[in-house]
């Protein structure tokens, strides 16, 4: 089962406003762990970096002028995540500006069904409790010591440590082959909702004809008054 653990830094909040996507970053995971591959690419934005966003990515127009443009980049990002269902924290903010800048160069946009929102699935599983990346880190004892300032590669990397806590961890279920296999966007919402069920197939019987014979020999020794031979 193949997830993309995904972030974006932009230059504000609203893509109609003329907000752009500066930086992409993303995380290859299968089975639930990470592969080692990666997706990281800088974006200009073809416009200036408001003060705001500045503070909280560190991303300049100078650094960013030399960087390639969405259009550049777009298909090498769209081969890399293919059709796999992306981990996002917020998906709505990142795929509302991913679809953004694939409109405006006339490629496909991206169905919100793709998307498992980990903000999402935090809060239903802590209702009331602060919901954020850091908070999250601090909840599940996982070390963002080296996020200074947000960035997409990092967060992702984070992001990915965090998800895997929240489908229980990097072993969240014992599936050994594909074919009980959970659809991979309903699984994490699944799991947080277990109840017992009967076994699909019955245990092998592990009792010898020689010790049944025994057994039963026993119970009848102890005469018509044992409880699990009484009729109701």
């Amino acid at each position: 089962m193949r997830e993309i653990v995904l972030d974006t830094e932009t230059t504000g909040f609203e893509p109609r406003d003329g907000d752009r996507i500066v930086e992409i970053g993303a995380v290859e995971l299968f089975n639930h762990l990470p592969t080692g591959r990666t997706y990281h690419q800088y974006i200009n934005p073809q416009r200036d970096m408001p003060k705001g966003a500045f503070e909280v990515h560190g991303l300049s127009t100078e650094f960013l002028s030399s960087k390639p443009v969405f259009e550049d980049i777009a298909q090498d990002f769209i081969d890399f995540i293919g059709d796999t269902v992306l981990i996002i924290h917020n998906a709505a903010f990142d795929m509302k500006f991913l679809n953004a800048e694939l409109g405006w160069i006339k490629f496909d946009p991206l169905p919100m069904s793709q998307s498992l929102d980990t903000l999402t699935i935090a809060r239903r599983k802590y209702p009331g409790s602060p919901a954020s990346l850091d908070a999250l880190c601090r909840r599940f004892g996982i070390s963002n010591t080296a996020r200074t300032l947000h960035g997409a590669l990092l967060d992702s990397e984070i992001l990915s440590e965090v998800y895997l806590e929240l489908v229980g961890g990097r072993q969240p279920d014992l599936v050994l082959d594909g074919s009980d296999a959970v659809d991979e966007t309903q699984s994490m919402v699944d799991q947080t909702e277990w109840e017992p069920a009967a076994r699909k197939k019955p245990l092998a019987q592990r009792i010898s004809d020689k010790e049944k014979a025994a057994h039963e020999k026993f119970v009848a020794a102890l005469g018509s008054d044992a409880l699990w031979i009484k009729k109701r």
